[in-house]
């Protein structure tokens, strides 16, 4: 069985009278890329920071690395590289020398890897960093986090500031990291960004788990769209749970045909898809649900 890297649950963390985490539940195997999904206060930078030592729990089970991370946090923070949203850096130094600073306070740099990074981001090491943008800023850490020869990679907002070319490179690098066997925490509110890289998802609100499990699971739990056009009238489809019908007459063929769209679930997918075959079609076009209509979903009419 893989290494279990992070296993959490029953994790509660109070501030006061406020209770940011509720119950929460997140595990990681090694070699997993898994996406951490949830609104600005729904709990995922609590967690994490929870996750990486830097404040401690009020109640549940936190282990990283079978350790406990308040307690063992030096010594954990040599296995894992950890990119915030918002990188605050040492504005009299250079990027250089704060990939060095970075480097030697966890994980150690691989240095082909590192010099490697430097190119592909376009990053000129040699100013210092009150003379970098928020962009570049952000570039410091992802070549130190990259260059780590860490075993997870806690990643928080990590394209905050990016150009898209830029964004493409993060993307490169994290499906490199992981095909090298490391393990990959992303949290991020661009979901195609966590759809193209995250094999795994969890899903917060208000500080507990409300979806764990694959891609693929998670999108079987939201509808498939399909947009149809006949060749003749219309089938009856009326026996099906059909959503956001439309229906409009299409000339598609001697009888008259009809344009049709609707959402179902995926579980009567081929039972509808019979029906319209049989009456003859045009075209037909099938999509199934993204990761962003299912986020949607779970936060549809749902109150912070």
């Amino acid at each position: 069985m893989p290494e279990q890297v992070v296993d959490i649950h029953g994790l509660v963390k109070t501030f006061g009278s406020f209770r940011a985490l509720d119950g929460l539940r997140l595990g990681l195997s090694a070699g997993e890329v898994r996406g951490f999904l949830g609104p600005n206060g729904a709990g995922k930078s609590t967690t994490i920071r929870i996750l990486l030592g830097m404040v401690r729990a009020s109640g549940g089970h936190v282990r990283l690395f079978g350790e406990d991370p308040w307690r063992q946090a030096v010594a954990l923070h040599h296995r894992l590289t950890y990119v915030p949203g918002d990188v605050a850096l040492w504005p009299g130094l250079t990027g250089g020398q704060c990939i060095d600073v970075l480097g030697a306070s966890g994980a150690p740099l691989d240095p082909a890897r590192r010099e490697a990074l430097v190119e592909r981001f376009d990053l000129d090491p040699t100013k210092r960093v009150r003379d970098y943008s928020k962009g570049n800023r952000q570039k410091v850490a992802l070549v130190a986090a990259f260059a780590a020869r860490a075993d997870l990679l806690v990643l928080d907002e990590p394209t905050s500031g990016l150009d898209p070319l830029m964004e493409e490179v993060f993307r490169e690098c994290v499906a490199e990291r992981a095909a090298d066997g490391a393990t990959v925490l992303l949290s991020s509110h661009i979901l195609s960004e966590v759809e193209a890289l995250c094999s795994t998802v969890t899903i917060i609100r208000r500080g507990r788990t409300v979806r764990d499990g694959t891609v693929a699971e998670l999108r079987g739990l939201a509808r498939t769209r399909v947009h149809a056009v006949t060749r003749g009238p219309a089938p009856d489809l009326a026996a099906f749970d059909l959503h956001d019908v439309a229906s409009s007459p299409a000339d598609s063929g001697p009888d008259g045909g009809h344009d049709l769209t609707f959402t179902v679930d995926p579980g009567d997918l081929d039972r509808v898809l019979k029906p319209l075959v049989d009456g003859g079609l045009a075209s037909l076009t099938v999509r199934p649900p993204s990761l962003d209509e299912l986020f949607l979903s779970e936060y549809d009419g749902a109150t912070a």
